[in-house]
């Protein structure tokens, strides 16, 4: 009878089964360890991009805050621009209003009269002022009846005073203001 070993073919095709099952585990090992170095990879990308557009964002957000205050800045000139037309259009409409009063009032005053106060109640208007003397205050006072504006142009007082050392005229002027 002969006899055949086959315990070393046996052992041998146990040894062929551990290195491939060996190869396989490594091959295993090394896909999983690319496949998580390539989730890794893909998180930090992904964390990059987002740490960017909150950078992007914050920077949109300061822009939009500064052009807030500009819009803001610029309603509130709007505002005071828009309060001083309607105050323009106000003495527009008013016939004898004060800035029409008191334009011809600087119109017709002589430049050595100097004005202290004017005073309107309804349609009387008093003026007080200084003045070098009589002829000053007769000229004013002419230059005021010849005004379409004035009307009644009476001198209440008249009277002498002196300041630093010279001899001045104070008066007091009533008329009345012409509503047109």
């Amino acid at each position: 009878m002969i006899k055949i070993n086959l315990l070393l073919a046996r052992k041998e095709k146990k040894k062929a089964g551990m290195r491939k099952e060996f190869i396989v585990l490594i091959l295993s090992v090394v896909l999983l360890v690319m496949v998580l170095v390539f989730i890794q990879w893909r998180l930090e990308k992904e964390k990059d991009d987002t740490l960017a557009q909150i950078s992007t964002t914050k920077k949109e957000i300061a822009y939009y805050k500064s052009l807030t205050t500009e819009v803001t800045k610029a309603k509130e000139a709007q505002k005071t621009l828009q309060e001083k037309l309607n105050i323009i259009n106000s003495l527009r409409k008013e016939k004898a209003g004060p800035a029409k009063v008191l334009d011809e009032l600087s119109i017709d005053k002589p430049e050595k009269i100097h004005l202290e106060s004017v005073k309107k109640e309804g349609s009387k208007l008093g003026i007080e002022g200084i003045a070098l003397d009589d002829e000053t205050i007769a000229n004013f006072m002419t230059n005021l009846r010849k005004s379409k504006l004035f009307k009644n142009v009476d001198l209440i007082v008249s009277e002498q005073v002196e300041q630093s050392k010279l001899k001045l005229k104070k008066f007091i002027l009533s008329c009345e203001i012409i509503l047109i």
